[in-house]
């Protein structure tokens, strides 16, 4: 593959989650992957093995899983990336973790989940990442994050030079409308792609989500949304139509000096 690719290909798959039922959630991905023509690179949702925080009642997966292992086994057959969360536990402690897998089957990074949603109980179950995570892939720089974070732009502010930057989820029904303004409102204000990842149906706890996965572009522009339905759809994202848009609006020059701390 050439190392810069200007056109990338991205599939969003958009799933119905099985609780606690990583076997079967891992058939019900393969299967929807399997609707793309063409594909650089599949975005999966936010603890697509499990379901958000369906690893409860269960011992979570290592890195030596079969999850992981089922994702470099997908991203060689399918010469394309994998990437997307798993409830993983590594030294005895568990972590939303965003792995990112490429064509050859090669583990490139990860990104633990940093704000852990306290209203859910997510954060008396997991421990925090402290950093975030750019993925240099293919000429691209892709910034890693996971669902909540959204929230928070002074985390997602785009001052490590990312081209694009992917939110998978497992985002509520009643929320839906914050979903959809902060994805936005994250593209724009950053100068970037920003894809978000969500999953469908009802979880073990019978929370409703929308779906409503989404692609947007630098300029705010909607690329793609998706309805209700577990279903994947391609997006082309262009390298060059987005250095365009920064060198022609060259906001970015003027933003302010934030500092975060521990």
């Amino acid at each position: 593959m050439p190392e810069t690719s200007n056109s990338l290909n991205t599939v969003l798959v958009q799933a119905d989650l099985r609780w606690q039922d990583p076997v079967g959630n891992r058939e019900h991905l393969s299967a929807l992957m399997d609707e793309a023509d063409v594909a650089d690179l599949f975005v999966l949702p936010e603890t697509f093995a499990t379901g958000f925080l369906g690893d409860l009642d269960g011992a979570a997966e290592s890195m030596a899983g079969d999850t992981l292992a089922w994702m470099k086994a997908e991203a060689i057959a399918r010469k394309a990336a994998i990437c997307g969360s798993l409830a993983l536990l590594e030294d005895g402690r568990r972590f939303n973790r965003f792995l990112f897998v490429d064509e050859q089957g090669a583990l490139l990074g990860h990104y633990d989940k940093h704000h852990l949603f306290g209203f859910g109980g997510e954060d008396q179950r997991y421990t925090a990442g402290v950093a975030p995570t750019v993925i240099d892939w293919r000429g691209w720089r892709i910034d890693l994050q996971i669902c909540y974070d959204l929230r928070f732009p002074v985390w997602c502010r785009n001052d490590r030079d990312f081209d694009l930057q992917l939110f998978v989820a497992n985002w509520p029904s009643p929320r839906v409308e914050a979903w959809r303004a902060l994805l936005r409102a994250r593209a724009i204000e950053n100068q970037a792609y920003v894809i978000g990842v969500n999953r469908v149906g009802r979880d073990g706890n019978e929370t409703p989500y929308p779906g409503c996965s989404s692609a947007w572009d630098a300029m705010g522009a909607c690329l793609v949304e998706l309805d209700a339905q577990a279903r994947s759809e391609r997006v082309e994202l262009h390298l060059d139509r987005l250095r365009t848009i920064r060198r022609e609006f060259p906001f970015q020059a003027d933003r302010d000096a934030f500092e975060l701390r521990p």
